[in-house]
This record gives structure tokens, C-alpha cells and sequence, in this order.
């Protein structure tokens, strides 16, 4: 089967992302580029899986979530099975059983995460660490249960163990969210408390709007502790021998001082 013909039956059929990913067992960002052109010879065994699922191996089972979507249900009361069964065009994230509308990032959202997990990788890299980093869209599973799913923007993972198929299965060590209008409230209070009763040790939020750093360090109790952006930050994990350069990207926020949207 080629690609062509899967694309035409997940338009037909309305297959999003997150349930072609789940289904099949290939990444959710690897589903993402092959489907929107930027991967054009995925891998044999990548190939394999996408095809068994198209061709109707577990067709059935993406019915039943979708179905399981379509009822009418509380907040409260959603599962992971919910937030797999959602449309491509419908950005959530899933807390403790409600579903949280995500608005599309913009330009310096984009830039900013980038630009963290370019320097974070190059330090690890660099030291032969043998931790992982990783940017949004990566699904994480915080609590190991079916009632909530995050997408944090940047983060590190030192346990190998934790990775799935379709993303993470606990928590990350090390958590970065750009704060945004929507998001603002949910990633300084709702979010900040699951992070760290799931056992997160470092968690950052940047706000470009009031253009400064909090950070707080569960590990060493020590926090929080407010930066401008317009300098070096240490990174707790590593007893500062990472430092985060954000006056790189005060000149991003200046330039698109609304965050680069029309």
C-alpha cells in the first residue's frame, strides 16, 4: 500500500494523528511527517505498521474510540481513550479527566521551545549525558493512568524505561511550558501541581509577555526563583553546569512582541 492511498482513506475515514499512532505503534511526530509530506521514505518497518493498520487489522478497535468520543460525557469523566478519538484539528490536553482546549502555538511559542531544546541537546550531546531530550508533540502519560495526558513543550527524560511506542509512560525529569493567553492559567496552577506530585524535579515557565523565567526545583526545595530574559540560567539537574542562554531570545520576543500572529 503507498502512502498515497493511506492518506486517502485516513481523509476518508477521519483518522486523526494521535489514533493512527496509537493503533499502529509508530510515533505520533513520525505519523506527523510522513502524512504531511516532510518524511518521504519512511523506514521498512515504519511502512509495515501504518499499512497493517490500514488495511484493517485494527480498523475496529479506532471505531469503538471514536464512538466512545461521540457520547456525551462530563468533565471529569474523559480517558485517554477520548483524547486518542479526537479530530486532528482539536489541540488538548487531557488532567485528570478533563479535557483542556490548546490553542495553536505561535511563531515565538515555536521559537523559544526551539531554541531551549537546541541548547539543551547540544549540552548533552556535548557530555556524552545519557538523557534524552525532547520537544512538543510528545505524548506523556504523568500518572501511568488513563485520565491524563500532557504535552509539555521541552523536556528530558533520564529513564529509558519510561518510553513508549506512542510517547511516555510516567514522568519526565525535567519540564519546560511557554506560557501563552489560553494556557497561562492551566500551566501555573493545574499543571504545576501534577508535575510535581508525579515526581518531576525541575519544571520552567516562560512567559514572553511579561518576559521572565519561573523555576522551580522540587528537588532541592528551592523555589520558586524568578529570572528576566535577558541572561544565563542554570538548569538544577546538572549543578549548573547547563546554563539556558535566554538573551537569545529577548531579540525574538522583541521582534514579534505579540507573539507572531497575524
Amino acid at each position: 500500500m503507498t502512502i498515497e492511498e493511506m492518506k486517502r482513506i485516513k481523509k476518508e475515514k477521519g483518522y486523526s494523528y494521535s489514533q493512527i499512532a496509537h493503533m499502529s505503534g509508530v510515533p505520533v511526530g513520525t505519523v506527523q511527517k510522513i502524512f504531511g509530506g516532510e518524511t518521504s521514505s519512511p523506514r521498512y518497518d515504519t511502512l509495515m505498521a501504518l499499512e497493517g493498520f490500514f488495511m484493517g487489522e485494527r480498523v475496529s478497535s479506532v471505531s469503538e474510540e471514536a464512538a466512545v468520543y461521540r457520547t456525551q460525557k462530563k468533565q471529569g469523566e474523559y480517558t485517554v481513550k477520548d483524547y486518542y478519538a479526537l479530530p486532528d484539528d482539536k489541540r488538548v490536553e487531557l488532567i485528570d479527566g478533563v479535557l483542556y482546549d490548546m490553542d495553536a502555538p505561535t511563531f515565538v511559542h515555536q521559537r523559544i521551545g526551539g531554541e531551549i531544546y537546541r541548547q539543551i541537546s547540544n549540552f548533552i550531546f556535548e557530555n556524552k549525558g545519557n538523557c534524552i531530550p525532547m520537544m512538543s508533540p510528545v505524548d506523556v502519560r504523568l500518572d501511568c493512568d488513563d485520565r491524563t495526558m500532557v504535552q509539555p513543550d521541552v523536556l528530558i527524560l533520564c529513564d529509558e524505561k519510561k518510553i513508549m511506542k506512542w510517547g511516555i509512560m510516567g514522568a519526565p525529569d525535567f519540564v519546560v511550558e511557554v506560557l501563552s493567553p489560553s494556557t497561562k492559567r492551566k500551566d501555573c496552577f493545574k499543571k504545576l501541581a501534577k508535575y510535581e506530585a508525579a515526581g518531576v524535579k525541575e519544571y520552567w515557565m516562560i512567559d514572553p509577555y511579561q518576559k521572565k523565567v519561573i523555576v522551580y526545583d522540587f528537588v532541592k526545595e528551592n523555589y520558586p526563583v524568578i529570572y528576566g530574559i535577558n541572561g544565563q540560567i542554570p538548569v538544577g539537574m546538572y549543578e549548573g553546569k547547563l546554563m539556558i542562554d535566554m538573551s537569545l531570545m529577548e531579540g525574538m520576543i522583541q521582534d514579534y512582541p505579540d507573539g507572531g500572529r497575524d
